[in-house]
């Protein structure tokens, strides 16, 4: 199976990485971060840009575009750790009026949580009883519902996954670039072997939850987007990590964006299903093989 990007789908993710660096940046993900609602003005860009209707139909005024498509353009989304409820509002798109021009905004409930639930103007699922806690990502709002009655459909376990896949990849950058930059003992910190290890894991873990999201997208199949979210989330949880070792005592200042997507890593990891839940999926479809 080839995963080569076609040129189509190369223009369609360096545009959206362009939009998003010029409409937020690191100035502005401060801004949204210090302010802790939505910018409904943004999220109208992002309508306008065709973010909610990728795979809306041409006939019902969306892109028409397929999944393969939406996870690199949600791959983009998760490297510039944008915030509010993409993943629902793009799944509302064609069935609540305004999702798919930014003009609504549709959280969902997903499993025992919801994000964004203050600021959504519909919620998918039953939130009620849905009880404020705190976030460790100041970006994420979030809410509790007890006890947990809905899944995450397989389509929203995917995206998710390329929010996760993002991420990673963005953090291995920061540490590369760092690593280049930093210097001790008048040497790159990136010439000492154990830098380097930590760097070549981070990318192997990137490639390896790549792959994955990208087959699962071509595929459609469930349980191999259930399978890329498990891989997404180590490769964006360890990947923070690391590259806040790579960082120092850097890391972890307030000035530093690692720390953000670490959170951020930490809040995706608890949404969809658990390892032990795509354990057992898959335990399940090896025993219909055997």
């Amino acid at each position: 199976m080839d995963f080569q990007l076609s040129d189509e789908q190369r223009a369609l993710r360096d545009g959206f990485r362009d939009l998003l660096a010029g409409r937020f940046g690191r100035e502005a993900m401060r801004d949204a971060v210090e302010r802790g609602t939505l910018d409904r003005g943004l999220w109208k860009e992002l309508g306008d840009a065709g973010l909610f209707a990728l795979c809306l139909p041409e006939a019902d005024g969306g892109v028409g575009l397929g999944p393969p498509e939406a996870v690199l353009v949600f791959e983009e989304a998760g490297r510039a750790l944008l915030p509010g409820p993409l993943v629902a509002t793009h799944l509302a798109a064609g069935s609540v009026k305004g999702a798919d021009t930014g003009d609504t905004v549709v959280t969902a409930v997903h499993g025992g949580l919801v994000e964004w639930l203050a600021d959504a103007d519909q919620v998918r699922g039953d939130a009620s009883g849905a009880r404020a806690i705190r976030s460790v990502d100041p970006l994420t709002p979030l809410h509790r519902i007890a006890p947990p009655h809905s899944e995450m459909p397989d389509v929203a376990v995917l995206l998710t996954a390329a929010l996760q896949l993002g991420s990673a990849g963005r953090t291995t950058e920061m540490a590369v670039r760092y690593a280049g930059e930093r210097e001790q003992f008048g040497r790159p910190i990136g010439s000492f072997q154990a830098v380097k290890h930590l760097c070549a894991q981070m990318l192997v873990r990137t490639e390896l939850a790549r792959a994955a999201v990208y087959a699962a997208a071509v595929t459609g199949d469930g349980l191999e987007a259930a399978g890329a979210k498990l891989l997404a989330d180590e490769a964006a949880v360890r990947n923070a990590r690391d590259c806040l070792q790579v960082f120092g005592g850097m890391g972890f200042t307030w000035e530093a964006d690692v720390h953000l997507h670490l959170k951020r890593a930490w809040v995706r990891a608890g949404q969809g299903p658990t390892a032990a839940q795509v354990e057992d999926r898959f335990a399940e479809a090896l025993q219909g093989v055997v």
